[in-house]
């Protein structure tokens, strides 16, 4: 067990198939996508409030993908913490 961020320990099954890790990603490029999507849409409107929350989010995913690939061990995905 690891401790979490709030001192507790965190407990961890370990359960995940790969395949459930692959749909996460499939998901989170999906989203992200959206996120690039809505980020254009509020660009053509003005809307700079709504770019500011599609960029955050979007750059948000952009680890979690990271992230996600570098758990499957893809080629060429180095530390997702630099």
């Amino acid at each position: 067990m690891t401790p979490s961020r709030n001192g507790q320990v965190a407990e961890r099954t370990y359960d995940r198939t790969w395949d459930e890790i692959e749909q996460m990603l499939t998901n989170a490029e999906a989203k992200r996508k959206q996120w690039k999507d809505w980020f254009e849409d509020c660009k053509n409107s003005e809307d700079r409030e709504g770019m500011k929350e599609a960029a955050r989010n979007h750059k948000a995913l952009d680890g979690v993908i990271k992230t996600l690939r570098w758990a499957l061990g893809e080629v060429g995905v180095s530390d997702p913490l630099q």
